[in-house]
């Protein structure tokens, strides 16, 4: 990936994750936007337009208001463009939209760090923004956009790096993607039933089905 691909992709990824909440809020946070540009910028809008819809599916049930916590699914598609982008077949967008949910679910947890350093800031102004001095508020403001912008950048180059390392590894046999689906659906299952959610939904009986569903899938893959 050239030099200023990287770079476009990282002032994109800076966007990206200041409309999520911190400036503007005009939607380019969102999934499909977020990919559909990431991909024209590395010179694959096909593989950007179908992992930001992919992913755009996941950020439907977001509702990011008040407190909530929530995936930075924008970030992620961004990601996910770089992985798929000129990667053959199914398999490149599969993975992609792997890795951008990876990122987005990093995302969730940076964007609580960056609020705590926040709240922690302004706690430590109060006095002077009971007086109400304008260029404290300012500056409380800017490092908070900077805050920001910073975790962006970081969960953007962290994307590329991952997607530099899983194109490396590509292209994937059809048994070794199955394998690997296999095992990020358990990973996925066994994080699910360690929040108590599938269990608080009382799924209990599907989640026999799906264990029995996995178990002879991945058998199939091994004997064949």
């Amino acid at each position: 990936m050239e030099f200023t691909t990287v770079g476009g992709l990282l002032l994109w990824g800076a966007v990206v994750g200041l409309d999520l909440a911190t400036i503007a809020q005009v939607m380019i946070a969102r999934p499909l936007v977020a990919g559909v540009v990431a991909g024209w910028i590395i010179g694959d809008v096909q593989a950007g337009l179908i992992v930001g819809a992919i992913l755009e599916l996941f950020a439907l049930e977001v509702l990011p208001f008040g407190a909530a916590r929530y995936p930075d699914y924008g970030l992620g598609a961004v990601a996910a463009a770089a992985t798929a982008g000129g990667a053959p077949g199914v398999f490149g967008i599969g993975i992609g939209v792997a890795v951008g949910l990876l990122i987005a679910y990093l995302g969730e947890v940076a964007i609580q760090l960056v609020r705590q350093r926040t709240a922690a800031d302004v706690v430590s102004c109060r006095k002077v923004i009971d007086s109400g001095d304008f260029r404290v508020i300012y500056r409380l403001h800017l490092r908070g956009i900077l805050r920001d912008a910073a975790r962006a950048i970081a969960l953007t180059g962290l994307g590329l790096l991952l997607a530099a390392a899983v194109r490396i590894a590509m292209p994937v046999s059809v048994r070794g993607a199955v394998l690997l689906g296999a095992v990020a659906m358990g990973v996925g299952l066994g994080t699910t039933l360690v929040s108590g959610t599938m269990i608080a939904r009382d799924a209990r009986g599907g989640l026999v089905w799906l264990a029995a569903g996995l178990l002879a899938g991945v058998a199939w893959v091994v004997v064949r």
